[in-house]
């Protein structure tokens, strides 16, 4: 991606999904921010963003994790909030496995308290293990855990399935963590 997406994209990140009050934007209880309103405060902030841009930055980030609503006049973030919003997701049920990507130094902590959501509204789950890989890697070399999700929704667990795919639920005990040999 254009490095000037991936500026624009952690901008996005941090005013849709942590701190809209940064730039003086409100978001809507579902997340919302209206597109005029977030040009004019990023703009009013000292970052030069354009409609143009901001339609390229949602269209080629690679995660997907930003939308527009219907009509083009509101964009959220998909996921990944640690303010309180209500993303209006439905519950879904699982595929047998799902993963999530970490890395060694978090792997006692995850073994004593299973995932947690910590500042984010939710735990994020992904479909595949090259995508949690990816999203591991962020933080180093990346460590793999297989999550047995279809078990925990027959246990009474709630998950719900982003716009953009990620998988999200509450928490996941570590019972139904499977950890890689040797780790």
């Amino acid at each position: 991606m254009d490095p000037s997406l991936v500026r624009t994209s952690k901008f996005l990140s941090l005013v849709l999904r942590h701190k809209p009050e940064r730039i003086g934007l409100t978001l809507d209880e579902h997340g919302w921010a209206r597109v005029d309103a977030l040009l004019e405060a990023a703009n009013r902030y000292g970052k030069k963003l354009t409609l143009e841009m901001l339609q390229r930055t949602v269209a080629e980030n690679d995660k997907q994790r930003f939308s527009f609503s219907a009509d083009g006049t509101m964009i959220r973030a998909n996921q990944g909030h640690s303010i309180q919003v209500d993303l209006q997701l439905e519950r879904a049920i699982p595929p047998e496995l799902l993963f999530h990507g970490t890395v060694e130094r978090f792997i006692a902590s995850i073994k004593a308290e299973g995932l947690l959501k910590r500042k984010r509204q939710y735990v994020h789950l992904s479909p595949d293990e090259e995508t949690a890989s990816r999203v591991g890697q962020r933080r180093g070399e990346p460590v793999i855990l297989k999550v047995s999700s279809a078990k925990m929704h027959q246990d009474g667990h709630v998950f719900y399935l982003s716009k953009n795919g990620v998988w999200l639920t509450d928490h996941v005990p570590a019972e139904y963590i499977n950890f890689p040999m040797g780790i």
